[in-house]
Formats: C-alpha cells, sequence, structure tokens
C-alpha cells in the first residue's frame, strides 16, 4: 500500500471507538484505526458511547480513507472522509469522547481536547479518566501476572 493511497468503499462495522471495518469496491476488506486519536478500550468508561457516535457518524456510509501508514503494531492509520460530513476524529474529540493520540499530536486536536474538557463533556466528567494507551499497559501486565 502506498504511503499517500486513498480507499474508497462502504464501512461495515465498527469494532470501537477509533477502528472500522471497510468494504472497497473491489470487495476488500480493511481494518482502519482512525489516525491521530485514542478512544476508550471495551471495559472503560465511555467506551460503548465512543463507538456509539463513531457508528451514527459512520456505520453503512460511503467514505473515503486517506491512509497514513502503520502504527507499530502494523495497524493501518487513516483519516476517514464522508461528503459533506465533519471529520469523525473532531466530533469524537469534541464529545469528549477520544484523545489526541499519545504520540504525533495534532494541535487542533489537542485544542479541542481542552475545550471537551473545559465543559466536562463525556469521559472529562471524571476527574481523572485513564487514557486508552495506560489502560492497554496496565492489561497487560495484568495479564502477564496472571499466568
Amino acid at each position: 500500500m502506498a504511503a499517500e493511497e486513498t480507499l474508497h468503499g462502504t464501512v461495515t462495522e465498527v469494532v470501537d471507538g477509533n477502528t472500522i471495518l471497510i468494504r472497497t469496491h473491489e470487495g476488500e476488506e480493511y481494518k482502519v484505526y482512525l489516525h491521530g486519536i485514542d478512544s476508550p478500550e471495551p471495559g472503560q468508561e465511555y467506551a460503548e458511547q465512543s463507538k456509539k457516535l463513531l457508528e451514527r457518524l459512520l456505520l453503512k456510509k460511503k467514505v473515503s480513507i486517506v491512509m497514513n501508514g502503520k502504527d507499530r503494531l502494523g495497524n493501518r492509520l487513516g483519516i476517514i472522509q464522508v461528503d459533506g460530513a465533519p471529520d469523525p476524529r473532531h466530533e469524537l474529540v469534541k464529545a469528549g469522547l477520544a484523545w489526541p493520540a499519545e504520540k504525533n499530536t495534532n494541535t487542533e486536536l489537542e485544542s479541542m481536547k481542552e475545550t471537551a474538557k473545559a465543559s466536562s463533556l463525556g469521559l472529562w466528567q471524571q476527574e481523572n479518566p485513564t487514557p486508552p494507551w495506560v489502560y492497554r499497559r496496565q492489561q497487560t501486565m495484568l495479564q502477564s501476572k496472571s499466568s
């Protein structure tokens, strides 16, 4: 896949608050993570609300995804565009249902997060919400101790 490749297709499933499955017009399926944001993990507070908002924004919609490389685990990262609709990443962060990603912080997303935080929206109603990357590390440590 080329660095600046764009996929066109339909969102067939919303896996969680920052992961979708897309079927291209050629019938190929791809799992794509929203580039630049991280939503609560299943099991964390607000994970379900985050997923539901993304479903409302993207499920069964025709989308264009500008591929943005892969993360360290090899997951495809993309910026998803729906004709005439706002960037779903912005909607999630503005609603307090996602963080800007731990690395490569985007200043626009960071300022949206601060606005959501100041308004106590979504996960910012909690005093000290655990970012999903911290939660994942905690889960990994719990698993290695129990095995």
